[in-house]
């Protein structure tokens, strides 16, 4: 979950303490708000980010600190395309101008259909290798980080999603028209992380798999994320998280308890690649079921953890289950 409180890119007192009390909480895996590869790249200012070396440093002490509590650390890296230059959510995460201090923004067509997106500069071929350039640097400043896991964000209206779905991509060169053209820009990017980070550090790729337009032709549907998943599986990919959605806002009556549950479920029973499931994940019996009865292989959970940090460790004693627990924090447990 962003949380808008980096400086220049890097992490401080805040994200310690934020993502280290979900260590203490007892959480396995902890993935980090999105990493910016890029400062065009950035949703607002106050973006964190692996763009620079400078950075490093910061998330290697927090780091340190979670895997002294027994804790995973995933480094999640992104580019957000034609979803940045916004202002602080303080001040409504509305979309600057560059006149009024934001910057001008790239993505896969030079358009801009929905509300919550800046008018876009379209990507030029050099422009793309760059980013693909910029990805593998990340990955490799996470490397050096101390990070456990990488996971590139694919989902959500982002970048590698303002590629693959023709409801934003335009374009008639080779990163248009075609499913395999319009995937290109992740597949290739997944490669070369891939080919540069440790050989046993798993690789994972969180997906929008429908993009919720219902009726448009255009849309990402599942059965295109039934393919992109097969593929990353043969590139190196050992996690497909499936959440959904990013260009629009879903009307609330499709959101319930696990509402995008099916999403991992169908891809792991189509492709048979570990996937992570994500969705209104509120409830101990409810996380333990979606694991238990094989419709995902990792349940994820984000709000959840922003209400209760402690959420894995109240789980555990919900669930009958013996964990350890900090001995400074035993008595109350």
């Amino acid at each position: 979950m962003q949380q808008f409180s980096a400086v220049n890119g890097k992490v401080g007192h805040w994200h310690m303490v934020h993502l280290g009390s979900r260590a203490v909480g007892g959480a396995g895996l902890i993935i980090t708000e999105s990493l910016a590869v890029n400062r065009e790249g950035r949703s607002t200012h106050y973006d964190a980010g692996l763009w620079s070396d400078a950075q490093i440093a910061g998330w290697r002490t927090i780091n340190k600190f979670i895997h002294e509590q027994g804790a995973k650390t995933a480094a999640q890296i992104a580019h957000f395309g034609s979803k940045g230059s916004r202002s602080h959510p303080n001040d409504g995460l509305q979309y600057l101008t560059p006149e009024n201090g934001g910057w001008v923004t790239k993505s896969s067509s030079a358009i801009a259909p929905f509300n919550n997106m800046s008018l876009p500069k379209e990507l030029s071929l050099n422009d793309i290798i760059k980013i693909r350039k910029d990805f593998t640097a990340a990955a490799t400043r996470a490397v050096l980080a101390g990070f456990d896991a990488i996971e590139l964000h694919a989902g959500h209206g982002y970048l590698f999603h303002q590629f693959y779905s023709n409801i934003i991509n335009h374009r008639t060169d080779k990163y248009g028209g075609s499913f395999e053209n319009r995937i290109r820009l992740l597949v290739e990017t997944v490669e070369e992380v891939r080919a540069i980070i440790p050989k046993t550090m798993p690789l994972l790729v969180r997906i929008s798999a429908v993009d919720y337009l219902d009726g448009d032709d255009r849309a990402w549907k599942m059965e295109d994320s039934l393919v992109l998943a097969g593929i990353l599986k043969q590139i190196g990919v050992d996690v497909v998280t499936a959440s959904a959605g990013g260009f629009v806002f879903l009307d609330k009556s499709r959101v319930f308890p696990s509402y995008q549950v099916p999403f991992a479920q169908k891809i792991k029973a189509e492709t048979g690649i570990i996937t992570g499931a994500v969705g209104a994940i509120t409830e101990p019996v409810q996380a333990d079921e979606i694991i238990r009865s094989g419709k995902a292989d990792l349940a994820v959970i984000a709000r959840e953890f922003l209400r209760e940090p402690y959420f894995a460790l109240h789980a555990a004693k919900t669930l009958g289950q013996q964990v350890e627990v900090p001995f400074q924090y035993k008595r109350a447990f």
